[in-house]
């Protein structure tokens, strides 16, 4: 069971670092009945805040690799709750914008980090409405899996319209962990992901996701794959400490349906787990945006 996997596993570390919590209670889904909610925010409303396929580690690195400084124009789509937004706040920089489509998450995002110089905006990944060049760096995470071939390609020409040239985009998604997976799997894993999260999911494999870069004239200069073990005992504790993780084992068992959500999530990962996995992508603009 997910909770006791949780409670044997405190004991391992000594160490965790503590994670500011998001504390608004008015998040997106309020209203709807949990059967009804897309996975992301049943996962929200049960305390779960770092919702990166690839977890905390793999964002750092992304991170890592877009090498922020104090020069940098920074946008960043679809913060959701915000954990990445205030990895990057602790950096330096010139300006940092975040573009959300949910209205409660904008407001959630500006009371959360108000008091930073963060501009939280209302709008969409694919027409942010910013200023063509107005960026040096733009990434996005958990968002693009969620879009079809033609949003994808949106979303990133959007991206490389945002970006000066040596700009760096970064991403942070779902990925197919072999080359070789077949078409008749591709949709098998895509509809049974679709069906326990309520929202499309359409993963790539990795050369695809590189393709994509590639037809925006976007140089991949990075990458690296992590396991999606999104709600696996281990991968809670290290995303979200010892009391984050008791927080959302202990928030599963007290509501039913909302532990059936997330067991019947669960119990997809694990079964695709072989062929599903979490990559991050950083590559450098190499022309002017058309």
């Amino acid at each position: 069971m997910l909770m006791t996997g949780v409670i044997r596993m405190t004991t391992a570390y000594t160490s965790i670092e503590h994670r500011p919590l998001f504390t608004s209670t008015n998040l997106p889904g309020d209203g709807q009945r949990p059967e009804a909610m897309q996975g992301h925010w049943v996962l929200a409303r049960v305390g779960k805040r770092v919702l990166r396929p690839g977890g905390l580690e793999l964002t750092r690195k992304m991170l890592d690799a877009l090498a922020i400084t104090p020069e940098d124009r920074v946008i960043e789509f679809a913060p959701g709750l915000g954990v990445t937004a205030r990895m990057v706040l602790q950096k330096q920089f010139r300006s940092y914008q975040a573009v959300e489509r949910e209205p409660r998450a904008v407001e959630n995002l500006r009371e959360q980090l108000k008091g930073t110089c963060a501009e939280i905006v209302q709008g969409r990944a694919q027409t942010t409405g910013l200023p063509s060049g107005s960026a040096s760096v733009v990434y996005g995470e958990a968002m693009l899996s969620m879009q079809c071939t033609e949003d994808k390609s949106r979303i990133i020409a959007e991206a490389r319209r945002l970006l000066q040239v040596g700009g760096r985009y970064g991403i942070h998604e779902l990925c197919f962990r072999s080359d070789q997976v077949s078409d008749h799997l591709r949709r098998e894993i895509q509809a049974a992901m679709a069906k326990e999260i309520h929202v499309g999911v359409q993963p790539l494999l990795r050369r695809e996701w590189a393709s994509l870069f590639e037809n925006h004239d976007i140089k991949v200069i990075w990458s690296a794959e992590a396991p999606m073990n999104l709600l696996e005992p281990r991968r809670l504790l290290s995303d979200e400490g010892i009391s984050g993780a008791l927080r959302v084992g202990f928030n599963i068992f007290r509501d039913s349906m909302l532990r059936q959500r997330v067991f019947a999530m669960r119990r997809v990962f694990q079964k695709y787990q072989q062929h599903i996995g979490a990559i991050a992508i950083v590559g450098v603009t190499i022309s002017n945006a058309q």
